[in-house]
């Protein structure tokens, strides 16, 4: 989730001014693609093995919250998406995915023909969030359920830590950042790697937007994409055009990790986010699926985990212009594109959450999460 701080919408300026910041320049010897296993990196874009370009198109699931509505995999399927990026936690601030659970949602999303983006919740807002987790430790929460993911790179994107940073200590996100790359590198972790902003995930600062290009050429793997999530900072079509075009124009992976219709802090333009997103072949995951709270919950997409009740911002984001029904092209691995959903292959609610067990805390993290 996010923190809802209002940022001026004159930060669209500041973000005309460092246009370019992030040079395009030719990829230094390290950071040469090479065929590997799994989805990775080339040239600025996400291709799977074969080397078929890969657009994710997708939502966002709390499944750390909500570890009974295991349903919620499959319903997104039908709906029309190619990805979902699945809430996890390291048990620094919520009750733990362990190892057993996140095989069963690797599975699940196999099973559904979904590409899985696991991300670990925890480091929301560190540096300001009292409780929030360093990326440090949500390294180590990777190498401890390490055997959940490994051999998994066609099928499995590893998002090392939500929103890492808040509005202070974000000057740390760079080292930060490329410290936990090369520990995960080191332990043996081959797959494509996302790195979200700081600042609450919206990068007002442009932090993550000067630095990229060390934070990738850092990557021995050359095999990592980042993620910028836009709400109040991104109410303007032109400060969604500038951060996004800023990317591609210097060659490096970009995407839009999270955003929504509205929010406490402005009004992002989720038109411009869906129609720059395709114009520019980059991915979106919007948030999220269901289960929000703490006057938040006007991000639902569905009413209650109900896939039959989409709520206003659920049909634009699915049915309307430039969005997942009509953009979302299901990844090659899983053979001819057209496989159906899985709701009904297995996928039932009533998970993992016996009497205090994951699926008691029932919560959401409203803002700031």
């Amino acid at each position: 989730m996010k923190r809802a701080t209002k940022i001026s919408t004159a930060l669209g300026g500041a973000a005309a001014v460092l246009l370019g910041m992030v040079v395009a320049a030719p990829l230094s010897a390290s950071a040469q693609s090479t065929a590997r296993a799994g989805l990775h990196v080339s040239d600025g874009r996400i291709l799977e093995a074969n080397g078929n370009d890969f657009v994710m198109r997708g939502v966002n699931h709390p499944h750390t919250w909500y570890t009974q509505h295991t349903a919620a995999i499959g319903h997104i399927k039908d709906l029309g998406a190619n990805t979902v990026r699945v809430v996890l936690s390291s048990g620094d601030r919520w009750y733990k995915n362990d190892t057993e659970d996140v095989t069963n949602v690797v599975s699940l999303c196999k099973r559904n023909r979904l590409i899985c983006v696991l991300e670990v919740h925890d480091t929301t807002g560190y540096g300001e969030e009292s409780e929030a987790a360093s990326l440090d430790r949500a390294v180590d929460y990777w190498i401890d359920i390490q055997d959940a993911i490994k051999g998994e790179e066609d099928h499995v994107v590893l998002n090392i830590g939500n929103e890492p940073h808040g509005n202070q200590g974000y000057q740390n996100w760079t080292p930060d950042t490329i410290s936990a790359i090369n520990r995960l590198r080191d332990e043996d972790f081959h797959h494509l790697i996302m790195v979200d902003a700081p600042n609450w995930g919206q990068d007002w600062s442009n932090t993550m937007r000067t630095n990229a290009r060390r934070v990738f050429d850092s990557d021995p793997h050359a095999n990592t994409v980042f993620s910028i999530h836009m709400y109040g900072v991104y109410e303007t079509r032109s400060a969604v055009s500038s951060y996004l075009n800023d990317f591609v124009n210097a060659g490096l992976p970009i995407l839009v990790g999270e955003f929504g219709h509205y929010h406490s802090d402005g009004n992002p333009d989720e038109d411009a986010i869906l129609e720059i997103s395709e114009q520019l072949g980059t991915g979106y995951l919007g948030w999220s699926w269901s289960g929000n709270s703490g006057g938040v919950d006007y991000l639902d997409m569905v009413v209650n985990f109900d896939p039959n009740r989409l709520t206003e911002w659920g049909e634009r984001i699915f049915n309307g212009p430039n969005g997942i029904a009509a953009t979302a092209v299901e990844a090659t691995i899983y053979g001819d594109g057209n496989g159906p959903g899985g709701s009904d292959e297995g996928t039932t609610d009533g998970g993992s959450g016996g009497p205090g067990g994951p699926g008691d805390d029932t919560e959401a993290p409203t803002a700031p999460g």
